[in-house]
């Protein structure tokens, strides 16, 4: 009988404060936090499932000394931390190389100092990378990035954003590529390595979306399913698991803190998408996808699902796309 396929499981840490300031809304810089009711919720959650996975943790949270116990937590309880950037900008792929380092580095030693882990991987906010920032990583020598999301649906999920939960929030230029453009749907679905023209390669492990149509398959947009039809839903998730096998990609599956937080225990954040869910309505669909996702899966963290695609065959290289190359290079000047 041939082994099952590994599946990544890996949940961005983002704190109340980090959505607010997406959206624009100035009350962020008092940095309000959900972090203490739902780290144990997660955790408990998990354990339950018996779950290890990563978290992308954002580095100004384990500044904080109240978070200390709970990040602490996430590597005694057998989690993998990911480095997540330290103030959460979404707009990373304008960085300087200078202001791209000082986010790595800072975010880097918040996190080992409060978990004592080193984090081997990195999430861009927002899904926001540039060349610059895959020469940084490779550079201190990470063994992954999992910054891309290969879908053409950005532009949609863009729209849709300012039209409910940004609804009159400032279209800034730093927004205008808010959650990628069509041309992040020409990139592949599974894993593979970036050739950087420093020099350096590194892995990509692209949130996974569906083979082919190249349609995201994540936590969040199964919750907006859910609202319509659970059949719905889980018929999608399977037949997304089904096509991933049938090309032989391993999935790399994406949790959010709203995805387990319901309206009535986060009233700051109702304009958002799926908050009209109550957390117990959630936690019973965020249950029964995570038990989907591991019938015919090996769930892993992301850095033992790295390693073992390392371990194997070849990778495909991938050269980084000349637009974000470009703009890469501008930034950096």
């Amino acid at each position: 009988m041939s082994e099952r396929p590994l599946c990544s499981i890996s949940l961005d840490l983002d704190d109340l404060w980090s959505y607010m300031k997406i959206r624009g809304d100035q009350r962020w810089v008092e940095r309000p936090s959900y972090l203490p009711t739902f780290l144990p919720l997660a955790l408990d959650t998990l354990e339950e499932l018996g779950l290890r996975i990563t978290f992308f943790v954002v580095g100004y949270d384990a500044t904080v000394d109240t978070n200390a116990k709970a990040m602490e937590s996430l590597v005694t309880r057998g989690h993998e931390v990911g480095n997540h950037s330290f103030e959460h900008d979404s707009w990373l792929h304008l960085y300087s190389r200078d202001q791209l380092t000082e986010e790595i580095v800072k975010a880097e030693n918040a996190l080992t100092a409060v978990t004592g882990q080193r984090p081997r991987g990195f999430r861009g906010p927002g899904y926001s990378w540039s060349e610059t920032l895959l020469e940084v990583l490779a550079g201190r020598d990470y063994l992954y990035d999992a910054s891309t999301l290969p879908t053409y649906l950005g532009p949609l999920a863009r729209a849709y954003y300012f039209a409910t939960a940004g609804k009159g929030m400032s279209k800034t230029p730093e927004r205008k590529t808010l959650f990628g453009t069509f041309r992040d749907g020409l990139r592949p679905v599974g894993a593979y390595e970036w050739a950087l023209r420093d020099g350096h390669s590194l892995l990509e492990i692209p949130v996974t979306t569906i083979p082919g149509i190249k349609t995201p398959f994540h936590f969040s947009y199964l919750l907006f399913l859910a609202r319509r039809s659970e059949a719905l839903a889980f018929g999608y998730l399977r037949t997304a698991l089904a096509l991933c096998r049938a090309a032989g990609v391993e999935p790399s599956f994406l949790l959010h803190p709203l995805d387990l937080m319901g309206g009535d225990e986060l009233h700051e954040l109702a304009f958002f998408p799926g908050m009209d869910l109550s957390t117990k309505r959630k936690q019973a669909l965020f249950k029964k996808a995570l038990g989907i996702l591991t019938e015919e899966h090996t769930p892993v963290t992301m850095s033992t699902h790295a390693t073992a695609i390392r371990a194997r065959a070849r990778l495909a290289r991938r050269v980084p796309d000349a637009a974000t190359a470009s703009a890469s290079t501008a930034a950096a000047r």
